[in-house]
């Protein structure tokens, strides 16, 4: 079967204010990236640069770094879907080491796809007053689909820079870009395309 990808239109340039913007680094850890690791993405590691690039930019201009961190205990229903994963401190559930957060940047405890489920996530943009997210890591249309969404039904403006999103197969990632675009009203653009101004 042959499916034809509808139209997604990119903005090549997407100008934010670093006040009340939010970059959200989904997933970025060993298992995810790590060829070794456990669900391994095929793509993911090649989003690591422009990644790091985002999170130069946002630290430069003083806007919000928040990592998410899928977190599991031994005993988690979710293995019986994916199998053990991201298991609670062990180093599949690390940060790879290009992205290693610093003491300014938030890091948010997930348990399931959805990063608002559960989590403080909500509250920490609530408090410094976001508008924008800027959605990326992985699994594209798995957990960076799901939070983008959970963004969007909270009325918080999506941006997704498609170079820094990855999935585990290509079908999947172009799902991810077209959800975005048609069902949440997102903004698809790259990396480079992002810039901050006040």
């Amino acid at each position: 079967m042959k499916i034809e990808v509808p139209s997604i239109p990119e903005h090549k340039e997407v100008i934010l204010d670093p006040t009340n913007t939010a970059l959200i680094i989904v997933d970025m850890q060993n298992d995810f990236v790590r060829k070794n690791g456990k669900l391994s993405v095929p793509t993911a590691e090649a989003t690591i640069p422009f990644i790091k690039r985002l999170i130069d930019k946002a630290r430069s201009s003083n806007a919000l770094v928040i990592y998410t961190q899928d977190w599991h205990m031994k005993d988690d229903p979710e293995f019986k879907i994916w199998g053990e994963h991201a298991l609670a401190g062990t180093w599949g559930a690390e940060i790879i080491d290009e992205l290693t957060p610093e003491k300014s940047d938030f890091i948010v405890k997930k348990y399931r796809y959805d990063a608002f489920f559960e989590s403080s996530l909500d509250y920490i943009l609530r408090v410094k007053n976001i508008k924008n997210t800027i959605i990326t890591g992985t699994v594209a249309n798995i957990c960076v689909l799901h939070t983008a969404g959970s963004a969007a039904l909270r009325w918080y403006n999506v941006i997704m820079p498609k170079d820094s999103i990855s999935a585990i197969t290509e079908f999947d990632y172009y799902a991810t870009l077209r959800q975005v675009d048609f069902l949440y009203k997102g903004i698809i653009t790259t990396a480079d395309g992002i810039k901050f101004e006040r």
